[in-house]
């Protein structure tokens, strides 16, 4: 059965925090997803196999034209076959959608291939200031 995305889904924070411990390693810390995703996210779009969530990407924005990917992450048995694209394909759609003009994507070295080669993200200078 393929994968199905789908936008705006009902979170559940546990399956949600435990998606983020697979995809980045680390115990899970159970964090308020649904709260956080309705007060300040435009989409968010996950990947799930068989009900289960194997993928996920949200998109933040400024109510205008711009808006911001963010936590995108995908299941280490689900990672290399391109469902991070899809997910990233499927959540700029949405933000097209709704208007907006800019996908921003912040990222570290490691992952440029995905964002500049496979997702068509154009390197920009930004800036970044810690707040704490």
């Amino acid at each position: 059965m393929p994968v199905e995305l789908i936008s705006r889904f009902p979170v559940a924070d546990r399956e949600l925090s435990a998606l983020h411990a697979r995809a980045f390693g680390g115990a899970i810390q159970l964090a308020p997803w649904a709260q956080r995703l309705e007060k300040h996210a435009l989409t968010w779009v996950g990947a799930f196999d068989d009900g289960l969530i194997v993928g996920f990407v949200q998109v933040c924005w400024d109510g205008g034209a711009h808006a911001f990917l963010l936590d995108t992450a995908v299941d280490p048995a689900w990672q290399h076959r391109g469902l991070g694209q899809q997910l990233v394909e499927a959540a700029a759609a949405d933000a097209r959608q709704a208007g907006c003009q800019w996908l921003h994507v912040d990222f570290e070295p490691h992952l440029e291939e995905f964002y500049l080669d496979k997702c068509g993200f154009r390197p920009t200078r930004a800036g970044l200031l810690p707040l704490s």
